[in-house]
């Protein structure tokens, strides 16, 4: 009798076992299908060489406008000074991408660290050689910048190589100019205003704010690439990869999952872009990013709206158009073969 009380407590129990288990299976087939639990973000860090400067905007409007959370991605956007410090930062592994210039990616495989580029946001340099008023009238040519102080946003920038490339294609040596690092922001209207360089290549919206603030007819301009026209005349292309992202070959390799959902969303920002005013994307944008001059930094986005990349494309010509530049001035580069399809694909973009 005990023994047959026994197997009937076991049955119980066992039964009841049963019955756990296939509750489990069916609570989590439930959730599978009907109600799927939340899968965590993957977070990318990207470098950005000054988040206030119009070249860099569709990497910080793609987040204002939650392309990046709509792709699963946790961005953390971080600071530097300028794109070769990003640069830096991605060397030392602080960040996983750059928001930078293209022309970084040809130098890097000069120096055997190669990096790629996998979405271009912007289509032409849009960055002006300009002078101070301070200097008077005796720098009205690039040729006079010899022995002159000329700003640029750090030494090794996409600033600086445009300088030396100006510089040589005027006649001049690459070094014949003093170069001083001014930041591409606040710090660069301070020089410029105050004569601590007597010119600078600078980037909206800080030119935009110098003209504002000193007279547009006081701020004499040596070289304009923010429009189609100036493109041609100092780089005799119809559109020239600058702002783009990047990461090491490798990690592009790796991830390439996470590049194509970086690639999505600066296209659909560059998209957005398009269909919407230069005011409405100042009003997304943050407002500290106006410098207190709000009507000025929308014009500034006006101005610069053509220059941004219609659909995220780099183009080979646009490529070798870079390559070209930086050779007439960098020994490093001159003297070796550049395989440029490995420093840039259209892959993620062409899957959109």
């Amino acid at each position: 009798m005990t023994s047959g009380f026994l197997r009937g407590r076991m049955f119980v129990h066992l039964r009841r076992l049963v019955a756990a288990v296939v509750t489990v299976v069916l609570t989590v087939s439930v959730g599978a299908c009907g109600a799927p639990a939340a899968v965590a973000p993957t977070t990318v860090r990207i470098g950005v060489g000054g988040l206030p400067l119009l070249v860099y905007l569709p990497t910080t409007l793609a987040q204002r406008l939650g392309y990046y959370a709509e792709e699963g991605l946790d961005v953390r956007l971080q600071e530097y000074q300028s794109g070769a410090k990003a640069l830096e930062g991605l060397q030392a592994q602080n960040v996983d991408v750059v928001s930078g210039y293209y022309d970084h990616a040809i130098q890097m495989q000069a120096n055997k660290r190669p990096v790629k580029a996998f979405v271009n946001m912007l289509r032409y340099p849009s960055v002006v050689l300009a002078v101070s008023p301070k200097a008077g009238k005796r720098i009205t040519t690039i040729a006079d910048l010899k022995g002159a102080k000329v700003g640029v946003t750090t030494p090794g920038s996409s600033s600086d190589f445009l300088l030396k490339y100006l510089l040589v294609r005027n006649g001049l040596k690459a070094d014949d100019a003093v170069v001083h690092a001014i930041g591409g922001d606040a710090s660069a209207i301070t020089a410029m205003e105050s004569g601590r360089v007597d010119a600078a290549v600078m980037i909206d919206p800080a030119f935009s704010l110098l003209q504002k603030r000193m007279g547009a007819d006081r701020v004499r301009v040596l070289s304009d690439t923010r429009t189609a026209e100036g493109v041609r005349e100092d780089f005799g292309v119809s559109t020239y990869p600058a702002a783009v992202l990047y990461s090491g070959t490798d990690w592009v390799s790796r991830n390439g999952r996470v590049a194509g959902k970086l690639t999505k969303a600066i296209v659909r920002t560059l998209d957005w872009m398009r269909k919407h005013t230069a005011a409405e994307i100042a009003e997304r944008m943050p407002r500290e990013y106006a410098a207190g001059d709000f009507d000025t930094y929308v014009q500034s986005i006006e101005h610069a709206k053509d220059a941004y990349s219609p659909d995220g494309t780099i183009h080979t010509d646009g490529a070798e158009a870079v390559s070209g530049v930086l050779r007439q001035f960098s020994a490093e580069i001159s003297r070796i073969s550049i395989s440029l399809e490995d420093t840039f694909t259209n892959e993620f973009v062409n899957q959109i």
